[in-house]
Formats: structure tokens, C-alpha cells, sequence
């Protein structure tokens, strides 16, 4: 009796897993067609038990089906996100109280911060109007460059505070690539100098191996020298005292002094002065002499010719 059962029932089964096997290929198309992702109907439990016993075939099937969304959804939730390589530079204007007091609290701040002085230059004023000046470059770790900013700022009145970025992720990655690639033709020419025979080959693949090693060389120079500028950034701290300080009064002494030298100075260039000037006299005194002739001469003429003229008048 049993045997009659399933023999009538297993056919029916069997079409049933087949009809629902189409049905969901067919809304996995439509949702293909329509870019949405296929949703998977639900099948009766006798479908379910037929396709069971017709074969495991149709199941993972549908289990593929099912899985393959979360799978892609899965797969780009755990891919990485790449973070861009960035070279911060910040400039930063104090107005101060006291430029050295600044000088020692920025020093220790950048050793707090693991950072690093890289030059300093501080100008003594030499006038009553003008203040002591200070110009500070530094480095610090970039992901505590905010905070050294802030606690930089704290100092004094900012004036002026810029903040500079630049990507250097491409060059990072390019100059990457042609270093693998490089270096893989480093090992390449080294296997090729092992089976090279002749002196010829063997000195040709020398020289290409030199300058792979060079451009090696250049490369990873590069990609350290970015890398270190990505990990640290450069902070130039400008420094201006808000109170012009006051010189000294020089002494008595020194004022009677610098006095007498300005004295003495101008004695002696006064007396240089008219030691000249009787050298060129006296290098000119032929044509003073001529010119001294000719005036008395002209004199003396005019004064005759004058004198005569009343002695006619009284003769006449």
C-alpha cells in the first residue's frame, strides 16, 4: 500500500519542485533586469521534501542564490578604506608678552608632544620703538598637531594661523609600485649574471644591475623622505613682543667718552681737510700766479689811464 502511495504522490512532487525551481529563476531575472537585488520566495514543505528526495541539486541552488548578496554585501563592508597620505604644514603669529618666557614654553611643548626643533632665530631690538622678534620651526607628530597648535595659541594673541595640506597618496603608491617593480628586476638580472658565461654578458648585466640599484637606491629615499613628512608637520611659529623694551641708559663715563672721540674726530678731519687744500694750492699756484699777474696788470693799466684823464682836463 505504502509503495502504491509514493508511487502515485512522486511524480506530483517531483513537478512541483521543478515549477518552483522556474519561479525563482525567473524572479532572479526580473531583479537582474531591474538592478535590485533577487529576492527568493519561500517554497511549500512539500516542495521542499520532494526536492529532497529528487536530488540536492535544486537546494544549493537556492542556498547560492540566497547567500551570494549577503556574500557581495559582506565583501564590501570588509574591504579596506584607503586613508589619504597628507603633508600638513601650519604657520602660526604670536603677539607675546615676553619672547623668551614663549621661547622656553614652546621648547618644552615640543618635547612633550615627541616633537622636534629645527631652527631658531630671535632679534634684539635696537631701537626705543621696535620690540624683540623671534621666528621658531618645528615638527611635531601629525596626529598631534591640532593640539600642539591650540596650546601654542595659548600663549599670546594670534595674529595669523594657516593650516596647508597636500595628497601625496599617488606618488606614495606609484613610487611603491616602481620599487616592487624594480626590485623584481633587481633578481631577475641576478639570476640571468649566475647563467651569464661570457665576460661581455656578465659585464652588460652589471651595468643594468647598477642602475636598477640606483633608481632602488632614488626610490626609497623618496618614499622615506614622504613618508616622514607625512608622519610629522612642520609648524613656523612667528614671535612679536606686544611691549617695546627700553635700552639701558649708557653711563656718564661713556657718554663723556664717545663724546671726546667725536671731537677729536672731527679735529682731525678738519685738519685733514686744510692739508689738502694747501696741496692743491700749491699744486696750483703757477696759474694763481699768471691769474694774479693779469689782474694786477689790468689794475694798474686801468688805474693809470684814469688818473691821466684829470691832468688833460687841467692843462686844457
Amino acid at each position: 500500500m505504502n509503495r502504491l502511495i509514493s508511487a502515485k504522490f512522486k511524480p506530483s512532487l517531483a513537478s512541483c519542485a521543478i515549477l518552483g525551481t522556474i519561479v525563482l529563476t525567473s524572479c532572479a531575472s526580473a531583479a537582474d533586469k531591474t538592478g535590485q537585488a533577487p529576492m527568493s520566495a519561500p517554497l511549500p514543505q512539500e516542495a521542499a521534501e520532494s526536492s529532497a528526495d529528487v536530488g540536492g541539486g535544486s537546494n544549493m541552488a537556492l542556498d547560492t542564490a540566497k547567500t551570494a548578496p549577503i556574500q557581495g554585501r559582506a565583501a564590501k563592508a570588509q574591504a579596506p578604506v584607503s586613508r589619504s597620505q597628507l603633508v600638513k604644514k601650519a604657520e602660526l603669529a604670536l603677539r607675546v608678552n615676553s619672547i623668551d618666557k614663549s621661547i622656553r614654553t614652546v621648547s618644552q611643548l615640543i618635547q612633550k608632544q615627541q616633537g622636534d626643533l629645527l631652527s631658531l632665530e630671535s632679534n634684539k631690538p635696537y631701537q626705543q620703538n621696535s620690540g624683540q622678534t623671534a621666528t621658531m620651526q618645528m615638527r611635531v607628530p601629525q596626529a598631534k598637531l591640532e593640539s600642539s597648535l591650540d596650546s601654542i595659541a595659548q600663549l599670546g594673541t594670534v595674529e595669523r594661523r594657516t593650516l596647508t595640506a597636500e595628497d601625496v597618496s599617488n606618488q606614495l603608491v606609484d613610487n611603491a609600485a616602481r620599487l616592487r617593480n624594480f626590485r623584481k628586476q633587481e633578481s631577475t638580472l641576478l639570476k640571468i649574471m649566475e647563467r651569464a658565461g661570457s665576460i661581455p654578458n656578465v659585464l652588460q648585466v652589471s651595468n643594468e644591475l647598477s642602475q636598477v640599484r640606483q633608481s632602488i637606491e632614488q626610490l626609497d629615499a623618496q618614499l622615506k623622505s614622504l613618508r616622514n613628512q607625512v608622519a610629522y608637520s612642520t609648524i613656523t611659529l612667528s614671535l612679536e613682543e606686544a611691549i617695546a623694551t627700553t635700552l639701558p641708559e649708557r653711563a656718564l663715563g661713556l657718554q663723556v667718552q664717545e663724546s671726546w672721540n667725536q671731537a677729536t674726530y672731527s679735529v682731525g678731519a678738519l685738519t685733514t681737510n686744510l692739508l689738502k687744500l694747501g696741496i692743491w694750492l700749491i699744486a696750483y699756484s703757477p696759474y694763481l700766479l699768471l691769474l694774479t699777474g693779469a689782474a694786477w696788470f689790468g689794475y694798474t693799466r686801468f688805474h693809470q689811464r684814469h688818473s691821466q684823464l684829470p691832468e688833460t682836463r687841467n692843462s686844457d
